[in-house]
């Protein structure tokens, strides 16, 4: 078996071995859900955290399919405003230890053709690396609006600015201002954007605001 070969093998193992640790985890999430509604506990944090791990999982299990092929996309319709309040509310996992506020306007909505997941997982990279940004205290600001039929989410944040010469190479693949970061994150939220003809680029980062934003067509 050559290395072509052998790496392949390795990573169905992988793949399979994750998918079924994420079955158990969509299992006991499930079970969890529907006890705390037999139980009749309500806790909107509680319903929010149970959602965010679902929806998280199954980013996960669409991740892993991308190990299969290079053109994994499932297309489909969605409601703009909807999906820019997820992205905000999976983002709040990231706040942990800080004091972070997530701001989440949407003027209006559109429907864009897109896959939901990949575009949240775009989302929530972006707001992670802005709360990483931030040293204790600070803002991240979501913002979508419906404009001349583009749909834009303007995401951004007051920490650590981002110097002019990285500016430049930002989206390049391996380039980090992370210590233990990869390098890959908005590398692959750029490609697969443009792979469904959507756009990511960095609008400003300044010692007051750094701002990404990402454009996407409307169906008409």
């Amino acid at each position: 078996m050559d290395n072509i070969e052998l790496i392949k093998s390795q990573t169905r193992c992988v793949s399979h071995e994750i998918r079924n640790h994420i079955s158990i985890c969509e299992m006991y999430t499930e079970i969890i859900k529907k006890r705390l509604e037999k139980d009749g506990y309500k806790n909107e944090s509680v319903d929010n955290a149970v959602e965010c791990i679902k929806k998280s999982l199954k980013i996960i299990g669409t991740s892993l399919l991308d190990l299969k092929s290079i053109n994994n996309f499932t297309m489909q319709n969605c409601d703009f405003k909807s999906l820019v309040e997820e992205g905000a509310q999976l983002g709040q996992a990231y706040i942990q230890g800080k004091n972070i506020k997530i701001n989440c306007i949407v003027k209006n909505t559109a429907t864009i053709y897109v896959d939901d997941n990949k575009l949240l997982a775009c989302m929530v990279n972006i707001i992670k690396n802005g709360i990483e940004a931030i040293s204790i205290k600070g803002e991240i600001n979501v913002i979508g609006e419906v404009k001349n039929n583009l749909a834009s989410i303007k995401i951004s944040n007051n920490g650590k600015s981002i110097s002019k010469e990285k500016q430049k190479i930002i989206f390049n693949e391996g380039f980090t201002t992370k210590p233990t970061g990869s390098g890959l994150g908005l590398h692959i939220c750029k490609n697969n954007l443009e792979a469904q003809k959507a756009e990511l680029k960095l609008n400003k980062s300044t010692s007051k605001q750094t701002e990404f934003e990402i454009l996407i067509p409307i169906v008409i």
